[in-house]
């Protein structure tokens, strides 16, 4: 009959009860290749009686300094994992790095900032992965607090002193304007990441110098240099702080077309923005590339399957996850920083303008 507990169950226990040794009752559940079938069954047969389950793995990873998994920590909620398309392929060159090197992932998630604290402080992990897409600088903290390696990606423009796979955002976006330009367009609109959090609605200056965000003022420099390499008139382009959901990508064709002067052509500052911005403009009677071009931002897998397929400046995602992976396993100690090259993909979402 099992017996009353009033602690937890340890070998020691076992081993009396089972009339052997400490060290046996361990190989029994480590090393079983070691201990006798028979010797087995008896010390098996007994813990099963007391009601133990076996040596607590937690302990034995935090003994052996090493629990071979690698924490992913967002701020985002865990549906982010799965529902967005940079997360998805962020993921899957995660995931292949730790399959080759035989770790594992956890995911280290919350959307109320002291529980991922607490989260970011209790994992089992030998270091983590960040996706700063929000709060870049609390995950950072939260890093730095933990003292365990971390390297951050999609942070916009890290501190030099920590580690960080991430691109150029400004020549990126960049890319994507002198695109434009090139084709003839001189009227644009800039449908933008929210510069702070929970915010939606036009921006000027004075706004995007002040972001809390680093991205999407990164990518707000890097169109407006690429305009103005073509001798366009920045302070004229409007701009549209976005949720990156339908109904504030709505409310910003709105703005950007119930205009007297129209533009003809969009900066989206993520493929996601885009999809949503062609399929809002279809739904006001607007084609693309038609009446109105558009290029999106991150080169996700969806962007190719669009209708039409959609011009976009692709970072390479999965390479920054793997490489981001890798940092951990092999960290020495230093900041490791890399700046991945981005590409612009010319799809039919861009023409000439009429």
């Amino acid at each position: 009959m099992k017996q009353p507990e009033t602690r937890p169950l340890r070998l020691a226990d076992v081993a009396r009860a089972a009339g052997v040794a400490q060290g046996t009752v361990s190989n029994v559940f480590n090393r079983p290749e070691l201990v006798r079938e028979e010797v087995r069954a008896h010390v098996r047969a007994v813990a099963a009686a007391l009601g133990y389950r076996g040596p607590d793995p937690k302990g034995r990873l935090l003994r052996a300094g090493k629990v071979n998994a690698i924490g992913v920590a967002t701020s985002e909620p865990l549906s982010y994992f799965f529902d967005d398309p940079f997360a998805r392929t962020l993921m899957e060159g995660m995931s292949e790095a730790c399959d080759a090197a035989g770790a594992g992932l956890s995911l280290v998630s919350s959307q109320n900032r002291e529980k991922l604290a607490w989260n970011v402080q209790s994992a089992l992990v030998d270091g983590f992965v960040l996706v700063c897409v929000e709060d870049g600088d609390k995950l950072v903290t939260e890093g730095r607090e933990r003292q365990l390696p971390f390297v951050a990606v999609a942070l916009g423009d890290p501190d030099e002193s920590i580690s960080a796979i991430g691109i150029d955002e400004q020549a990126g976006a960049r890319l994507a304007a002198e695109h434009l330009a090139r084709l003839g367009h001189r009227r644009f609109g800039i449908l933008s990441f929210d510069l702070a959090e929970g915010r939606s609605g036009p921006v000027g200056m004075a706004e995007i110098e002040a972001a809390s965000y680093a991205t999407a003022r990164e990518r707000i420099y890097g169109y407006f240099a690429g305009l103005r390499a073509f001798g366009i008139n920045t302070d004229a382009v409007p701009i549209f702080e976005t949720l990156a959901i339908r109904q504030s990508v709505e409310a910003a064709i709105a703005f950007l077309f119930d205009s007297a002067d129209p533009p003809t052509a969009i900066l989206a500052m993520s493929d996601i923005l885009a999809l949503i911005a062609i399929d809002v403009l279809k739904a006001r009677g607007l084609a693309v590339p038609d009446d109105v071009s558009i290029v999106g931002f991150d080169g996700v897998p969806e962007a190719a399957l669009s209708t039409p397929p959609l011009t976009t400046v692709a970072q390479p995602i999965a390479e920054i996850g793997r490489r981001a992976v890798q940092t951990i396993l092999h960290y020495d100690g230093k900041p490791h920083r890399e700046t991945l090259p981005v590409e612009l993909v010319v799809r039919a979402s861009t023409a000439p303008p009429r």
